[in-house]
Protein backbone atom coordinates (compact mmCIF):
# COMPACT_ATOMS: atom_id res chain seq x y z
CA UNK A 1 0.00 0.00 0.00
CA UNK A 2 1.31 3.17 -0.61
CA UNK A 3 1.49 5.19 1.95
CA UNK A 4 -1.87 6.76 3.85
CA UNK A 5 -1.25 10.52 3.40
CA UNK A 6 -0.37 10.10 -0.13
CA UNK A 7 -3.69 8.51 -1.11
CA UNK A 8 -5.46 11.23 1.37
CA UNK A 9 -3.65 14.29 0.62
CA UNK A 10 -6.13 16.55 2.94
CA UNK A 11 -4.21 14.60 5.65
CA UNK A 12 -1.10 16.16 5.51
CA UNK A 13 -1.74 19.99 6.35
CA UNK A 14 -3.09 19.26 9.55
CA UNK A 15 -0.49 17.34 10.22
CA UNK A 16 1.73 19.74 9.02
CA UNK A 17 0.03 22.70 11.23
CA UNK A 18 0.82 19.88 14.11
CA UNK A 19 4.47 19.94 13.44
CA UNK A 20 4.72 23.28 13.09
CA UNK A 21 3.04 23.82 16.38
CA UNK A 22 4.84 21.74 18.43
CA UNK A 23 8.15 23.23 17.29
CA UNK A 24 6.98 27.05 18.01
CA UNK A 25 7.59 26.76 22.15
CA UNK A 26 11.99 27.12 22.01
CA UNK A 27 12.43 23.74 22.59
CA UNK A 28 15.67 22.87 21.37
CA UNK A 29 15.98 21.57 18.14
CA UNK A 30 18.41 19.18 19.10
CA UNK A 31 15.84 18.08 22.16
CA UNK A 32 13.12 17.27 19.17
CA UNK A 33 14.99 15.65 17.42
CA UNK A 34 16.00 13.00 20.02
CA UNK A 35 12.56 12.61 21.23
CA UNK A 36 11.70 12.15 17.69
CA UNK A 37 14.48 9.14 17.30
CA UNK A 38 13.78 7.47 20.49
CA UNK A 39 9.92 7.17 20.06
CA UNK A 40 10.46 5.74 16.81
CA UNK A 41 12.57 3.30 18.04
CA UNK A 42 9.97 2.25 20.54
CA UNK A 43 7.39 1.79 17.75
CA UNK A 44 10.27 -0.06 15.02
CA UNK A 45 9.31 2.20 12.63
CA UNK A 46 12.28 1.78 10.42
CA UNK A 47 11.39 4.83 8.39
CA UNK A 48 11.22 7.28 11.17
CA UNK A 49 14.42 5.86 12.45
CA UNK A 50 16.00 6.64 9.71
CA UNK A 51 14.99 10.33 9.11
CA UNK A 52 15.76 10.82 12.88
CA UNK A 53 19.20 9.91 12.71
CA UNK A 54 19.82 12.29 9.12
CA UNK A 55 17.84 14.98 10.85
CA UNK A 56 20.72 14.02 13.95
CA UNK A 57 23.29 14.35 11.54
CA UNK A 58 22.15 17.57 10.00
CA UNK A 59 22.00 18.96 13.18
CA UNK A 60 25.74 17.81 13.65
CA UNK A 61 24.63 15.49 16.53
CA UNK A 62 27.60 12.96 17.23
CA UNK A 63 27.70 9.07 16.14
CA UNK A 64 27.85 8.58 19.78
CA UNK A 65 24.69 10.43 21.25
CA UNK A 66 23.03 9.19 18.01
CA UNK A 67 23.72 5.52 17.98
CA UNK A 68 23.35 5.65 21.52
CA UNK A 69 19.51 6.53 21.92
CA UNK A 70 18.09 3.68 22.46
CA UNK A 71 20.09 3.15 25.98
CA UNK A 72 20.20 7.01 27.37
CA UNK A 73 19.91 5.80 30.68
CA UNK A 74 23.24 4.10 30.79
CA UNK A 75 25.29 6.53 29.27
CA UNK A 76 26.59 9.68 29.92
CA UNK A 77 26.15 11.46 26.61
CA UNK A 78 22.98 12.97 27.68
CA UNK A 79 22.14 16.30 29.52
CA UNK A 80 19.28 15.93 32.44
CA UNK A 81 17.07 18.07 29.97
CA UNK A 82 16.88 15.52 26.97
CA UNK A 83 17.00 13.05 29.57
CA UNK A 84 13.84 14.33 30.66
CA UNK A 85 12.57 14.41 27.32
CA UNK A 86 13.34 11.01 26.37
CA UNK A 87 11.85 9.42 29.57
CA UNK A 88 8.47 11.45 28.76
CA UNK A 89 8.54 10.06 25.29
CA UNK A 90 8.74 6.69 26.31
CA UNK A 91 6.30 6.62 29.01
CA UNK A 92 3.58 9.27 26.76
CA UNK A 93 4.55 6.24 23.66
CA UNK A 94 4.48 3.14 25.70
CA UNK A 95 0.73 4.05 27.72
CA UNK A 96 -0.39 0.69 27.97
CA UNK A 97 2.76 -0.39 29.93
CA UNK A 98 1.58 1.00 33.40
CA UNK A 99 -1.46 1.19 35.17
CA UNK A 100 -0.06 5.72 35.27
CA UNK A 101 0.95 6.67 31.66
CA UNK A 102 3.33 9.37 32.88
CA UNK A 103 4.61 8.49 36.35
CA UNK A 104 5.00 11.15 38.69
CA UNK A 105 8.81 10.90 38.95
CA UNK A 106 9.05 11.14 34.86
CA UNK A 107 6.38 14.34 34.85
CA UNK A 108 8.39 15.78 37.70
CA UNK A 109 11.80 15.71 36.15
CA UNK A 110 10.29 17.18 33.23
CA UNK A 111 8.72 20.33 34.84
CA UNK A 112 12.02 20.80 36.01
CA UNK A 113 13.53 21.98 32.41
CA UNK A 114 10.48 22.38 30.31
CA UNK A 115 7.83 25.17 31.31
CA UNK A 116 4.29 24.45 30.62
CA UNK A 117 4.42 25.74 27.00
CA UNK A 118 7.90 23.73 26.41
CA UNK A 119 5.88 20.56 27.93
CA UNK A 120 2.79 21.12 25.41
CA UNK A 121 5.42 21.40 22.41
CA UNK A 122 7.05 18.03 23.36
CA UNK A 123 3.90 16.31 24.07
CA UNK A 124 2.34 17.11 20.84
CA UNK A 125 5.82 16.34 18.81
CA UNK A 126 5.84 13.19 21.01
CA UNK A 127 2.05 12.23 19.50
CA UNK A 128 2.58 13.37 15.94
CA UNK A 129 5.97 11.06 15.77
CA UNK A 130 3.30 8.37 17.14
CA UNK A 131 1.16 8.84 14.30
CA UNK A 132 3.99 8.85 11.50
CA UNK A 133 5.20 5.57 13.08
CA UNK A 134 1.42 4.38 12.78
CA UNK A 135 1.26 5.33 9.41
CA UNK A 136 4.32 4.02 8.17
CA UNK A 137 5.15 0.73 10.31
CA UNK A 138 1.73 -1.04 9.18
CA UNK A 139 2.45 -0.23 5.86
CA UNK A 140 6.23 -1.37 6.12
CA UNK A 141 7.41 1.99 4.49
CA UNK A 142 11.04 1.08 3.45
CA UNK A 143 13.83 3.99 5.44
CA UNK A 144 14.82 6.24 2.84
CA UNK A 145 11.86 5.38 0.14
CA UNK A 146 10.33 8.68 0.51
Amino acid sequence: MKNPVTLIPAAMQPIQELIKAAHSQNVPQEIMELVHLRVSQVNGCSFCVDGGVKSLRKLGVSDERIGLVAAWRETSYYTDAERAALALAESATRLADRTDAVPDDVWAAATEHFEEQQLASILIWIAVTNLFNRLNAPIRQIAGSW
